[in-house]
């Protein structure tokens, strides 16, 4: 199949190229959706063939567009673009797809696969985390760029279906983006009227080009999928659009050219193998060839190599000239680009004295503004509850004010904002942040959880974290959430006892690079003498001795505000004469990543365990064993002053002693 083509054969060509490599992936891995890809390659074509300013040999060059698939599992589609445009994969790797240990997984998964921006396939996340990462660009723009040097100056496109847009967060989203006029935000929604469960009417009767209006978008509708022509016109006219984001509804057929074409059986499951000829016929490829590449759609696709090179080398040449007339804008530029803190930063962060009261909360914005300087990547906000997490940059400019503004007023959007907080995370250079109480952290759980299997660098600030939080009652006060994200992999935890504790934690999360989140309290608490401690180590190692007894007859193990009832309760035991050593347990991820014999160092064998903290007692019989006790809660709380709350439910430093005791024999 190798000839003289027109260029417009030329494309259609490399158009059933990608698709029919989309149907051989699926049916060879007898799993996966052959449907979104036989519609939508035309899109992808225009977009990695054409549109798109990338690289496929360097795909982390920090001035690329950025592409999300939000519908992720069209995958297939994403690979056979990745393969043909000349990343990082092979004819291998599609044949692999969805098998153990390939680079081709059932979705796409950032880190995993060259190319591949963000992880997709749990439905609307993706239109987030686009929405994320043009608000990087845009506030990167507007810090970096100068007249002449527009070293950051990029798009960012987003493939999607109506599921994404069924899903709660991409309302948060859109409307959170069309607030902000993000005018280099464009998504192309696969518009085929078909849902898994059969025709959209079914479910979906909305006017979604209407409802984008209401967002401040810029609309546009292409009536044929396959119209080359109006698709390029259209992306085009978005990208003249610069003071709205964009959404193009392009009318394709699912599973074009098969004999299921316009069904949802081509939705999630192969084709078989009749209709893999038959549709092979269709596009008058052999019937009986599998994984086929013809020499001139290849060629054809891989020019993108060139081009991409192209691009960058004028960019690299750009940013020389950028970096010989703003010299340390552009060293940060680049620091910040490779994900590296600044030499010396950590020195900003504040020491508490032990004679003041402080709530964690209150601890974190002293410590978020003492930094703020020496570390200007930190980005974020919190959603519609500045004033009460204390995540603002004072003074500081909001964002949607002036781009160059550090503070993101997200709205009461949680899942949106957390979202978005992954895709600024995925753009690079920056270290992004949301905030809420924690009792919210449920609205974000599918976005957190997505931080931790990209790691992802975004920060998750909770506070108000248990009952201690008072009369707002039940609705508002954590039991549960705790004990969830612990159970996240890849997640940090960090719930501090105090401000030194919350500055260590701080130092911690930005230095780990990973998906941190923390617990923080509406109470104020006593802190910890920084002069008698090393809190930094101790914090480090997730559990330390915060108090030592001369011979622990028991183990007092105190998480975040409970560690101070702790405290006084082995006061009241050593009143008794018995020996308690108190145990600080800030964070459950960075000990369990400790040695066997640091762990045993802090909790002896032989020693029983006594664990207090107000939340949901599972998880905690780890650490102290089947003779040991916990102190927690079970129930949901109740709505009253924090202090009467706390003493009713057990968490008096009385009845710690009390419990305690039944364990000393």
């Amino acid at each position: 199949m190798t000839s003289t083509l027109t260029e417009s054969s030329l494309d259609q060509l490399s158009i059933d190229t990608l698709r029919l490599l989309a149907v051989d992936t699926v049916q060879k891995a007898n799993s996966g959706h052959p449907g979104a890809p036989l519609g939508c390659a035309p899109m992808a074509y225009l977009l990695f063939h054409k549109l798109m300013k990338h690289n496929p040999k360097h795909s982390r060059w920090a001035d690329r567009d950025r592409f999300v698939l939000s519908n992720g599992h069209a995958s297939a589609l994403l690979y056979g673009t990745l393969f043909l445009t000349g990343y990082d994969l092979t004819l291998d790797d599609l044949k692999s797809f969805r098998q153990w240990g390939s680079r081709t997984p059932g979705h796409p998964e950032r880190g995993h696969t060259d190319g591949v921006e963000v992880t997709t396939g749990p439905l609307g996340q993706g239109i987030a985390m686009a929405v994320g990462m043009a608000m990087a660009e845009k506030h990167l723009a507007a810090v970096y760029n100068r007249p002449g040097f527009e070293v950051v100056d990029h798009h960012t496109y987003a493939m999607l279906g109506d599921g994404d847009l069924m899903e709660g967060v991409s309302h948060e989203a859109a409307s959170l983006a069309g607030t902000l006029a993000l005018g280099k935000l464009i998504f192309l929604y696969d518009d085929n009227l078909i849902s898994l469960d059969g025709p959209t009417s079914l479910s979906y009767t909305d006017d979604a080009l209407k409802r984008f209006e209401a967002y401040h978008w810029h609309v546009q509708r292409v009536a044929d999928g396959n119209d080359l022509a109006a698709i390029e016109a259209a992306v085009e006219a978005a990208k003249a659009e610069t003071g709205r984001p964009s959404i193009i509804a392009v009318r394709t057929i699912i599973g074009y050219g098969s004999p299921k074409a316009g069904s949802n059986k081509s939705h999630g499951e192969p084709l078989g193998a009749e209709a893999v000829a038959a549709t092979k016929k269709f596009f008058g490829f052999p019937e009986d060839q599998s994984f086929l590449v013809p020499d001139d759609a290849l060629k054809n696709w891989r020019e993108a190599m060139e081009r991409g090179a192209g691009s960058e080398a004028e960019w690299k040449k750009l940013f020389a000239g950028y970096a010989a007339a703003n010299p340390e804008l552009a060293a940060e530029f680049e620091r910040t680009q490779k994900g590296e803190l600044k030499a010396g930063w950590e020195k900003a962060i504040p020491s508490f004295p032990a004679d003041k009261a402080i709530a964690t909360r209150n601890a974190g914005g002293m410590i978020l503004n003492a930094i703020a300087e020496q570390v200007p990547e930190l980005f974020g906000g919190a959603a519609d509850l500045t004033s009460s997490t204390r995540t603002i940059f004072q003074p500081g400019e909001s964002f949607h004010v002036d781009p160059a503004g550090r503070n993101v007023f997200f709205g009461v959007r949680e899942f949106g904002m957390c979202a978005a907080v992954n895709g600024m995370a995925a753009h690079g250079g920056l270290i992004s942040f949301g905030s809420t109480f924690f009792v919210f952290s449920d609205y974000a759980k599918p976005a957190i959880r997505l931080a931790a299997l990209m790691q992802a660098h975004s920060l998750f600030i909770f506070t108000h974290d248990t009952i201690a939080l008072g009369e707002d009652g039940p609705t508002h006060q954590p039991i549960e959430q705790l004990m969830g994200l612990r159970a996240v992999p890849g997640l940090t935890d960090f719930r501090p006892a105090d401000a030194n504790e919350t500055a260590a934690a701080w130092r911690l999360a930005l230095e780990r690079k990973g998906p941190c989140f923390f617990a923080l309290t509406r109470q104020n608490l006593p802190v910890i003498d920084p002069a008698a401690h090393d809190l930094y180590a101790g914090v480090s190692k997730g559990a330390y001795i915060l108090q030592e007894a001369e011979k622990p007859q028991l183990v007092l193990i105190g998480a975040g505000s409970e560690v101070w009832p702790c405290l006084e309760a082995a006061k009241l035991l050593a009143a008794e004469g018995i020996q308690a050593r108190v145990v600080s347990f800030p964070s459950w991820k960075l000990f369990e990543e400790q040695s066997a014999e640091y762990k045993a160092s802090v909790l002896p064998a032989g020693v029983p365990r006594l664990a207090v903290e107000a939340g949901s007692t599972q998880g905690w019989w780890k650490y102290v064993g089947l003779d040991g006790d916990v102190i927690g809660l079970d129930r949901f709380g109740a709505s009253a002053p924090g202090p009467k709350v706390m003493a009713e439910l057990g968490f008096s430093a009385a009845n710690i002693a009390a419990r305690a005791k039944k364990l000393v024999k």
